[in-house]
This record gives structure tokens, sequence and C-alpha cells, in this order.
């Protein structure tokens, strides 16, 4: 079930007309984002940052994502809001543009047992303000 998850999640990313940023700052093609997708993952680090310009983490007052690691060294966050994908609510961005109010709450050193897909997988592709939001997916992604 698992595989045939992970497979279907593979084809659907490769067919998708979406763009996602690439290694060299372009745009990554159906087989760049299946490399992506089927990538690694060495360590992850579960982040938060503030809501808005409110300056502080209060729980659900801040959004949270977590960034991952891969082992040519990029790093990828991997986070879920409403309406952030077209088929699935967990997307995956780089990591470069990221503020310095993010601060990391959790580290993780997954040794490569598991893929970008597998985190997006466990993020979930629905999200619900209440009860599968960005803080629930990341706990999830983090204990995978």
């Amino acid at each position: 079930m698992c595989s045939f998850r992970r497979l279907l999640c593979a084809l659907v990313l490769t067919l998708l007309p979406v763009s996602v940023e690439s290694w060299s700052d372009g745009y990554l093609s159906g087989a760049e984002l299946t490399r992506l997708y089927n990538s690694p993952v060495y360590k992850a680090e579960r982040m938060k940052q503030p809501l808005g310009s409110s300056g502080f983490i209060l729980g659900p007052l801040s959004h949270s994502g977590v960034r991952v690691t891969l082992g040519d060294d990029s790093q990828w966050l991997v986070h879920k809001g409403a309406n952030f994908g077209i088929s699935s609510q967990t997307v995956v961005t780089t990591a470069k543009y990221m503020g310095s109010d993010w601060r990391v709450v959790k580290e993780g050193n997954f040794q490569g047992r598991k893929t970008v897909g597998d985190f997006v997988a466990t993020g979930g592709s629905n999200y619900n303000f209440l009860f599968d939001n960005c803080h629930w997916a990341s706990i999830r992604m983090m204990e995978q």
C-alpha cells in the first residue's frame, strides 16, 4: 500500500503542470521533480516562524514546516497550508529564501531512510485549520 501510494504520488507530481524551484534557481521539469521527490533525506529540522509581523511564536499563532537536507546538502522546506498546492496542500519549496525569523524546534537524523516524497505524503494532501494543519503535519513528518 505504501509503495503504491508513493508511486502514485510520484506519477501525479510528474504529470502536474506545477513549478518548483530547482537547485539552479530555475524550475524543475517532470524528471527533476521526480528526482527531488525520490531524494533521500539525511537531516530534518522542524521549524516555526511567527505569523505575519507579530514577531512572536505562540502555539497556533505561528507557521511550521520541516526543513530537509539532502545528500547534496541542498535544503528544502516541506510545509502545509490552506491552498498551498493543487493536488496536495503539503508542498516543497527551496529553503534558500526562508527568513531569519524561522526557528529550529526539533532536529532529526534520518540517515537517508526516508525520501522527500515520504515527508510530503506524511504531511498529507488535505488541510483542516483545527485537525490537520501545518503544526500537526510537521509533527507527523518528524515522527515517521
